[in-house]
């Protein structure tokens, strides 16, 4: 198969070291200096985010805060801010927005954008439109600010385009180049396949990405044994195979316990501002829930989990506190509990409410859906339950990897 010979109207999008980027664009004090943002400040705190400075130093994410100071004793480590990133990924998108309605954040500072069939490319190249993002990104949004974009004719080689000239790089992958391309990167280059993935392409004889890409469809298919194998025939030859949402399973929060907490007045209160969490995320999904999960882990390295089946569909932050609060009674922790996760599963979307005997179902969903948007304009648990009160220290804001919020 050929290389589709389609225009490059794909787009890919990364804020480069998002979370240290911000910081250091809120302080310009911590411009040009290594800076860390870390789950926790002390030195077992896990690195979320490292600065350019302190990649180029070693420091990545995934570090514990006493290994990047081993490395950099004058490292800057500072705590999350997720309010100020969203905010900073909400102006981007409002940017990116303006050239295009077929725009999907990927995560809190990735963006896909399609430009095919739009007026911006009667005018311009998709360089040109590229180059003019990174301005207005620093003149518009922060001038501390940089991303590193990729052209393709799909999405997947926009993302690998867009990590192959790190920080603020500019690369398109296309039938001119995708063969020189190719040629420099190993197999565990692609976004995708990591090592298991490497050693089955290994199994049938393909060791490069130029291997993966020459490699008839049948030998593809042999390596993965299911239609995985050509949609990655169909990605690396520049066609379109990624362009759906995938939907969402289930959602839900968990937390490291700083203390060892096992009674559940203890417990009861970290459990319902994860419940607040993770109802928010429910319902800005526009979804229903006919699933609970608990999940906690002792501080002994055992184990406990369980689901339940609710007899309606929830999606109040309420009902879900009410629902897990009985698996945690079952659970009935006699030792020290070191995290513990809550989640809601059985999704389907919330097109028509089931009503009820004895609730107003709409009353009581559009009273959530107002607490909900207090708490977007004005921030996170402005409104929410009084049991939460005294949680700040033990279940601090947070942003996932991959995640919006």
């Amino acid at each position: 198969m050929d290389f589709n010979p389609g225009r490059s109207c794909v787009m890919h999008v990364d804020l480069n070291s998002c979370f240290a980027a911000i910081e250091q664009q809120a302080n310009p004090s911590l411009r040009g200096r290594p800076v860390v943002v870390a789950a926790y400040v002390t030195s077992n705190g896990c690195i979320l985010a490292a600065s350019i400075e302190a990649k180029k130093l070693g420091i990545r994410t995934g570090m514990k805060v006493e290994e990047g100071k081993t490395l950099c004793p004058d490292l800057k480590v500072l705590p999350a801010d997720p309010p100020k990133y969203r905010a900073v990924h909400l102006e981007l998108k409002k940017l990116l927005s303006s050239y295009t309605d077929c725009l999907y954040p990927k995560s809190i500072d990735e963006f896909v954008l399609d430009l095919q069939g739009y007026p911006v490319l009667e005018s311009k190249s998709m360089f040109e439109v590229a180059k003019e993002i990174k301005q207005r990104l620093k003149s518009e949004v922060g001038e501390a600010l940089t991303v590193s974009i990729g052209i393709s004719t799909n999405r997947y080689l926009a993302k690998v385009a867009s990590n192959l000239h790190k920080p603020d790089g500019l690369t398109e992958i296309n039938q001119d180049n995708y063969l020189a391309i190719y040629s420099k990167l190993k197999l565990t280059d692609l976004t995708g396949i990591k090592a298991r993935s490497a050693v089955r392409l290994n199994s049938v004889g393909i060791y490069s990405v130029l291997d993966f890409c020459h490699s008839p469809l049948w030998k593809i298919k042999a390596a993965f044994h299911s239609i995985c194998g050509y949609y990655w025939y169909l990605r690396l030859h520049g066609y379109e195979i990624d362009d759906f949402q995938t939907f969402q399973k289930s959602y839900g929060n968990s937390y490291a316990l700083p203390k060892p907490f096992f009674k559940p007045e203890d417990l009861s209160p970290i459990v319902s501002k994860l419940v607040e969490k993770t109802g928010s995320r429910l319902r800005r999904s526009g979804n229903l829930a006919k699933g609970v999960h608990l999940a906690i882990s002792f501080k002994d390295g055992t184990f406990w989990h369980k689901s339940a089946t609710c007899e309606k569909f929830i999606f109040d932050s309420r009902d879900i506190y009410q629902e897990i609060i009985k698996l945690l009674k079952q659970a009935n922790p006699q030792k020290p509990v070191g995290s513990i996760a809550v989640s809601v599963f059985n999704l389907v979307e919330n097109k028509q409410l089931q009503l009820e005997m004895f609730t107003d179902v709409e009353k009581k969903l559009k009273l959530t859906l107002a607490i909900d948007e207090i708490n977007n304009r004005w921030g996170d648990f402005v409104v929410s339950s009084a049991r939460m009160h005294g949680t700040e220290k033990y279940v601090p804001d947070r942003i996932g990897f991959g995640s919006l919020g």
